[in-house]
């Protein structure tokens, strides 16, 4: 049976700022899917990467004093050395600049244009540079862009245009016909009832204002407008239109793409519609996250609250940072970032509850048995208790993780930690180790103990990838680390040998803390 294969994209990064926690919070939810699929034996290919044509990105590099070309590839590689500290294992990072996307785009256009989908014609209207939208008055907030809230302004200028009109039916028959096209549902109705039943209205793809972006063969005086050649990328980058399409047919169509909630319309209505054009397959879903809020305000340059997640990751770690992007947050909806929700999180979940029982169990085998525990166990009373919450957050974790509900595989996988300290609490170690005939149990209580540990440290590789092979070293664990090894109990050899470690994650004292 051949591999099963499973294609995941972020949305492209726009090449004219710096990337913030909530670039951070999208980008770490893909990195975890594309993990866990692998973990499953999927063959995975992950792309992400970054939008470089376009007004506003010629006119940050003007501000700037440097070209575009000089502008993108700075941005470019600044994104690539912070997705290296969020530990981001992407397989294509993709930059709209480069020469196979700019001739797949040319190629797409031409075909467009000559099947009649394109024509030119000219744009009057609203326009607003930095989320590079259109926008009718009806659609301003206060005048305002409804997204960015900045200033938009009347533009006046040829054009050529895409028939998407011609594609609505098809577009509302093809999303009522797969409810899990676009996610979370409520998104689906957005987009029906909001812009396809309305009418849509054909889409703006060229423009002469501005020259950084990629020629048209048959109007040079045109550039591609962002949305062919923004969306083609995720089957650009595979091959399609290109001299070799082997991984387009493999890969494709893409099983998901990430992105903000404020562009899901383009990738539900427009690029869908392109595909539809192009005569190819839609991806099979779209997931629309939520914002993350700081201190319950959208993040925005201008009002100065943009948090760096590289600077929150040398304060407080990798993993924590990862944990908590997923964790406390419902993936999908808007959540909220302040330092001493960060903190708390860390403190209660990772300090008290994961650290704490990794501390706990190997201090207790150094102490108790000399740090190699004795191949004779005896059950406790809690031990089929402590079993089913394994069995459970094994279970719980592959049917969250499959529908991207990453708060609740975590919350199944910290129920089992939370019953694991308990155990602890009930089965009182420390009593034991005083009465002879009880050794047995005792033993047999610190390897319940440690086998659970196996089983998280399996189960969070996903969301946390180096803290498994912290928690394997502790307990000298070489085996029976695959993915399928966590849905069966008792795998860890009965003779446990430990070698004790600092604690992973030490509680944070505020007081300690930068500011």
């Amino acid at each position: 049976m051949a591999q099963k294969t499973f294609y995941i994209t972020t949305a492209l990064y726009y090449s004219n700022s710096s990337l913030h926690i909530g670039h951070a919070y999208e980008v770490v939810a893909a990195d975890a899917m594309a993990r866990y699929k692998r973990l499953r034996g999927y063959d995975v290919k992950f792309l992400t990467g970054m939008d470089e044509h376009g007004q506003k990105i010629e006119q940050a590099a003007a501000a700037a004093g440097i070209t575009p070309q000089q502008q993108v590839d700075g941005v470019a590689s600044a994104t690539k050395a912070l997705f290296g500290t969020l530990n981001i294992d992407y397989d294509i990072f993709w930059c709209t600049t480069c020469l196979p996307h700019s001739t797949a785009v040319k190629k797409i256009f031409n075909q467009l244009y000559e099947q009649g989908d394109i024509y030119k014609g000219a744009y009057k209207g609203l326009y607003c540079t930095p989320c590079e939208t259109f926008y009718t008055k009806s659609q301003l907030e206060e005048g305002n862009c409804p997204v960015c809230k900045r200033k938009v302004e009347e533009v006046d200028e040829e054009a050529y245009f895409f028939r998407l009109s011609k594609y609505q039916d098809r577009l509302i028959e093809h999303i009522e016909k797969n409810p899990t096209f676009i996610m979370p549902a409520s998104r689906a109705q957005e987009m029906l009832n909001n812009f396809l039943r309305p009418g849509l209205t054909d889409l703006c793809v060229s423009r002469t204002s501005f020259k950084w972006g990629i020629p048209l063969d048959f109007d040079p005086n045109h550039v591609s407008y962002v949305w062919v050649d923004a969306l083609s990328n995720y089957a650009v980058a595979l091959g399609f239109m290109g001299d070799d399409d082997s991984e387009y047919k493999k890969y494709w169509p893409a099983d998901v793409h990430i992105v903000g909630k404020d562009i899901v319309r383009f990738h539900t209505i427009i690029w869908p519609a392109l595909l539809m054009a192009l005569d190819q397959p839609l991806p099979k879903q779209v997931f629309g996250h939520g914002w993350l809020h700081v201190d319950g305000v959208k993040i925005g340059k201008s009002l100065g609250n943009s948090i760096d997640p590289a600077e929150l990751v040398e304060q407080f770690g990798i993993d924590a940072i990862r944990y908590f992007l997923l964790k406390e947050v419902a993936f999908g909806q808007d959540g909220n970032y302040t330092p001493e929700i960060l903190i708390s999180r860390i403190n209660s979940d990772l300090a008290n509850d994961l650290g704490n029982m990794l501390s706990r169990t190997v201090g207790m085998i150094d102490k108790y048995f000399g740090g190699k525990l004795p191949a004779n166990h005896a059950p406790t009373d809690f031990d089929e208790e402590l079993k089913t919450a394994a069995a459970e957050a094994a279970s719980g974790a592959n049917h969250h993780f499959d529908r991207m509900e990453f708060d609740q595989a975590l919350g199944k996988i910290w129920a089992m930690i939370g019953r694991a300290n308990k155990y602890i609490d009930q089965v009182e170690p420390w009593k034991l180790t005083k009465e002879a005939d009880k050794q047995d149990i005792l033993a047999g209580s610190l390897w319940m103990l440690a086998e659970c540990l196996r089983i998280a440290a399996i189960l969070i590789e996903p969301v946390m990838p180096d803290t498994p092979a912290k928690i394997y070293q502790q307990l000298n664990i070489a085996t029976h680390t695959d993915w399928d090894d966590a849905a069966t109990f008792g795998l860890l050899p009965k003779e446990v040998q430990i070698t004790k470690g600092d604690a992973m994650f030490p509680r944070i004292d505020t007081k300690n803390l930068r500011t």
